[in-house]
This record gives C-alpha cells, structure tokens and sequence, in this order.
C-alpha cells in the first residue's frame, strides 16, 4: 500500500495549523460559529482555487465526492453551499490576508522560493510596482461601480525581483487612481523601483528622491526638460541610443536626472526612460526596466491558474477573502514549481495537480516524475501470503 495522504493533504501541511488557529481568535474570526470553522473554510477556498472549481456547488459536491479523504485535511465533513457563502460573506477577510504574508515570511526566511533570473551586479533591492484591474458584472456587485455599465476591483502590487513574489498588496475600488497606492507604501532607502507611465507624478519623483530610493520609468512625451547635456556611450551599449542628463523644467523635483533613450526591437520604436540613477550603465537601467515584464507575467499567472476572475460571492468580504486565498494558492504553486525537478513549466504543473489534488502519492517524488504511477509496496508488518498445495489430500 501507498503510504502517504493525499498530495492536497501533504501541500495543506505548509500552512503552519497553531499559527493559523491563534489568528483565527486574534481576528475573532470563529465568534458565534457553530460547527463550521475557518479551517474547513480555507480548504474549501484552496479547492476552489486549485482544482479550478466555478461555484459553490462545484465547490461542495468536489469536496463532498472525496469524503472518504477528507480526514487528512482535517475536515471532518464537506461544507454545505449556505454556510460556506455566509463565512465568505461575513468573516474577517483580513485573516487570510494576515495568514498569506506569515506563509510568505516563513517560505523566505527559509529559502523555499526561486532567486532571481535576471543578473545585475548591484546590490540593491530590485522592485515592480503596478496593478490590475479585475472586471465585475455591476448587476452583481453594485458596491464595486467602475463606469457607467461596468465594475470592478484594483489589485495594487509591489513584487519584489529577488523571488517575483509580493511585497505589498492592496485591494481598492478600479476607480482609485494607480498613483494613491504609493502613499501607502513603505519603500526601503537604496533600493530601485520600476513602474510604468501611469505613476508619472513629479511630486511623487521628488519624494522618491529626498527618500533615497532610485526609480526607473517611463517618460512622457509632453514632458518639457531644461537643456540636455548628452553623455557619452559605451562601445557595448546594446540597443541605447542616448543617454543624457536632465532637469524637469517645471514642478517640485528639481534633482538632475537621466534620460536614456533605447530602441525596442519588439515593438519597432524608441523607449525614452527616466531614472534618477546617475552611476548606473546606461544599459543596465534598460535591463531593469525590461526586467518589470515579471510583474506582468504575475498578474497572468494569477488570473489563468488561480479563480480571481468569476467569485462564488458577491459581498465586497467575499471577494476579498478569495483574493487572498489565491494569493494563498499561488504561493503553495510557486514553491511546489521551485521543489520539481521535472523541468515542468508552472502552468503544466498547476494542471498536472488540479487532476491528482486527491492522488496518494509522496509529494516530493510526485513532483520528481508527475506522470508516473503511485508504487504498490506491501506493508512489512503483514504476513506474506503462504502457498496451498491442493494436490495433497486431507
């Protein structure tokens, strides 16, 4: 016989289970419930998630399907589909929010997540800061108005480059500008942070450099500048065209600043990037500012292979709470696709588990060969079956 849980089992392992239960009473979380608990409620939310269930009832009848497997989850029986929606809609979104930046912490702090793919010499904090707009029906979620016949959410990011995970996330109304979010951020001193032309804010670039923190952006095509003074180029300056000193000529960040202008083979066109930057090749700023693509590959990710695009609630609560939950379910991805050794791509391994979530396999060897077939060891301590000779008689 096989002798392990379930792979769901074995991945559920990594959610420290004391730690959870002291947020739990610390959010108050569990006041009034009767029966139905936040473990159960997190289970069904990670099911949701990882075996691509649409509803409430695909969320329920899967579980209710494994019964025979659910004890090593630690849920003694599947939920039903009203008592589910009303924890979605009534418990503090706020825990599993706290829960996915405590997982995070610990995957981290012990080194469980890839490093970096993109090699610079420097030392500092490489980060991406963008968001995502999540489109609503405005029928469902009137709370949520966009514009006139649509709604929506914002999901405000700040990836870090050393393992393209999170540093900050926000959850706010589309309507909410990209630029707001910033005020809510901690950025560290020495680090250099990427953003798109939406954060174009010369207030905001004057902040960033009284802080001491760099930023590389992109810069607009009515910005009006003081005399430029052209530097010179390296021999290997790979696809710069320019690269040249600065000063905004109107607003309040008055600091000298570089223009450094790079032809994008992609697209056929010039890229004009700011940065205030002034040691750095003019190459590398380019290297970093191509380097921001991963955080729109993270928005990707999580909108093709975690459910954050159809929610099975309709409160502003619920909502929250299966955004963190995927936030969740995509960090226990990240981590499975850091342990393979199958060469798989996160994508092939997200549907390869989505199919074996209840398979009873080791999960370290599953993720060493995903298409193998579980082995069928007999148990040591039972007594090998004996020959009968029937030709014998009695």
């Amino acid at each position: 016989m096989v002798k392990a849980a379930s792979l769901f089992s074995q991945l559920l392992t990594h959610i420290p289970r004391g730690e959870f239960a002291a947020l739990v009473v610390r959010h108050g979380a569990e006041r009034g419930a009767k029966g139905f608990n936040c473990w159960t409620q997190l289970v069904a939310m990670l099911f949701c998630h990882l075996a691509g269930a649409q509803s409430l009832r695909e969320i329920c009848h899967g579980l209710a399907g494994a019964l025979g497997k659910l004890v090593h989850l630690g849920v003694a029986r599947g939920p039903n589909k009203s008592t589910l929606s009303y924890a979605n809609a009534h418990r503090p979104a706020a825990l599993y929010e706290e829960l996915f930046w405590r997982m995070l912490d610990r995957f981290r702090r012990h080194g469980s997540l890839a490093t970096r793919k993109a090699c610079f010499r420097f030392k500092n904090k490489l980060l991406s800061l963008d968001s995502t707009t999540i489109s609503l029906c405005l029928t469902l979620f009137p709370w949520a108005s966009f514009r006139r016949a649509k709604g929506g959410v914002k999901l405000h990011l700040l990836l870090d480059h050393d393992d393209y995970l999170p540093r900050y996330a926000l959850i706010s109304e589309a309507r909410r500008h990209d630029r707001t979010a910033v005020e809510h951020m901690r950025l560290p001193a020495g680090s250099i942070v990427v953003f798109d032309r939406g954060y174009n804010d010369y207030a905001l670039f004057d902040r960033l450099c009284r802080a001491g923190v760099f930023f590389v952006t992109r810069l607009k095509d009515n910005a009006r500048v003081e005399a430029p003074l052209e530097l010179a180029l390296p021999a290997r300056r790979g696809a710069v065209v320019r690269d040249e000193m600065i000063v905004l000529e109107s607003g309040p960040c008055r600091e000298p600043l570089r223009r450094v202008t790079v032809w994008d083979e992609a697209t056929g066109r010039e890229l004009v990037l700011l940065t205030n930057h002034l040691d750095l090749a003019a190459s590398t700023i380019a290297a970093i500012y191509k380097d921001r693509w991963q955080i729109e590959l993270f928005f990707k990710t999580l909108k093709q292979h975690l459910r954050v695009k159809t929610f099975v609630g309709t409160s502003e609560n619920a909502l929250r709470i299966q955004i963190w939950t995927a936030l969740i379910g995509l960090l226990l991805l990240r981590w499975l696709h850091h342990l393979s050794r199958a060469a798989w791509s996160l994508s092939n391994l997200a549907a390869l588990l989505r199919f074996n979530l209840f398979t009873y396999r080791d999960l370290r060897q599953w993720l060493a060969d995903p298409l193998g077939s579980p082995p069928l060891v007999p148990d040591a301590a039972a007594p090998l079956q004996l020959m009968l000779d029937f030709g014998q008689p009695v």
